[in-house]
């Protein structure tokens, strides 16, 4: 069992010191603010709470879904594990840090464990349920039926989006998307449906979505390596930052949107810097067309971009005059609404800044998990699918 956790702040992520005081309950748990799949609580008799530490508590679910999954973190976490797979499964995991019961209720027992999202600001939450059948082998006909009628789709596409939660930056608030948005989307529409957990209203951050795919590929190294476990109905958990600023700056750091009124218009020895957010704009006002001038830039800057997969890449903009956009954007285009757009979405930062947390993808919900003596094909065909829809997206 992990160590004891740090203690984390009370709020929840991207709230603010007007939001609505939150309702405490067992032991000064609260309800877990960025949940966006499985048991709400509200709607279910509980969901997952937040404890005052800062980790997160799942109610153990009935027999046998509940006791397996609570089987599933004993044994991986066990301190004397020595097994080199399940050591190395914990790296795709959140921390377990045992169970907890309320002291009014001490029957209740729940999972505690790391709350993924704690070390960003303005987290963007997806959870995506993996595989190409979301029963187990021991399913009953019943079971099965009511699976496969939730989403016909899901032995051909191998994944099906649960629910996502995405922050704006033009309205400073999140958007949410529930377990039907997911269950209609088509093949033809698949692409488009997962982009938009990557679209900020201003762009699409491409610098999440290469972090992301760099974590996923991680995870079917580790299953195409393995023959002891086989998952079923276990999901992915997706989270990025969605905030343009960092929690902190260096004071000598400025803005794009400095530089442009501190320099004037923008020449061709210029270089934007920016958090790879380098494409489909919207059309700002006054008639400035910014969007589509930058995706050949983006095709120039592919190979670096590639290479380093930082969340923070310095692109030089060689032939701004040869493409439609940016041309003449001149210090007076820059009104007050524009420059406020510019200044959420674009930051100068160092490469590879310490405190910007690039993205996590960490697997949850282990209640349909077995032994096994073979590769779990059935995951392995969806992670193989799931990274094909955002190498797709990253590269249109």
């Amino acid at each position: 069992m992990a160590a004891e956790p740090p203690a984390l702040r009370l709020r929840p992520p991207g709230s603010t010191g007007d939001s609505p005081p939150v309702p405490r309950l067992l032991g000064g748990c609260v309800p877990l603010s960025h949940q966006v799949a499985g048991h709400m609580y509200g709607k279910d008799k509980v969901g997952i709470l937040q404890h005052p530490d800062g980790t997160v508590l799942k109610q153990l679910q009935p027999p046998p879904r509940g006791p397996r999954e609570l089987e599933f973190y004993t044994m991986v976490y066990a301190a004397d594990c020595a097994d080199a797979v399940l050591l190395e499964l914990r790296k795709h995991l959140p921390k377990y840090y045992g169970v907890w019961s309320p002291p009014t209720a001490p029957n209740d027992v729940y999972l505690k464990l790391e709350d993924v999202t704690h070390k960003f600001n303005k987290p963007c939450i997806m959870d995506v349920k993996i595989g190409r059948k979301s029963y187990d082998p021991f399913a009953s006909s019943e079971k099965i039926q009511q699976q496969v009628s939730k989403y016909p789709l899901m032995e051909e596409i191998g994944f099906l989006v649960l629910g996502m939660r995405v922050y704006h930056l033009h309205s400073d608030s999140y958007e949410t998307q529930n377990q039907h948005y997911g269950r209609g989307l088509t093949k033809e529409t698949l692409k488009e449906g997962v982009s938009k957990f990557f679209h900020n209203g201003f762009c699409l951050r491409k610098d999440a979505i290469a972090a992301s795919i760099q974590k996923v590929e991680k995870i079917l190294q580790w299953f195409e390596n393995q023959k002891q476990l086989n998952f079923y109905a276990s999901s992915l958990l997706f989270v990025y930052e969605g905030s343009s600023q960092p929690a902190t700056t260096k004071a000598n750091d400025r803005t794009l949107a400095g530089r442009f009124l501190s320099k004037g218009p923008l020449t061709d020895a210029d270089g934007l810097e920016c958090n790879n957010n380098f494409h489909l704009f919207g059309a700002p006002p006054n008639g400035m067309s910014v969007g589509k001038s930058l995706s050949k830039a983006y095709s120039r800057h592919r190979k670096l971009y590639a290479k380093k997969h930082q969340s923070q890449t310095s692109l030089k903009v060689e032939t701004l005059e040869q493409d439609n956009g940016w041309r003449s954007m001149s210090q007076e285009h820059l009104n007050g609404n524009v420059l406020a757009q510019l200044e959420k979405v674009f930051y100068h930062l160092p490469a590879g800044h310490p405190e910007i947390p690039e993205a996590e993808v960490r697997m949850i919900d282990f209640a349909h998990v077995f032994p096994s003596n073979t590769v779990d094909e059935g995951y392995v065909y969806g992670l193989k699918h799931l990274i094909a829809v955002l190498r797709s997206i990253l590269d249109s």
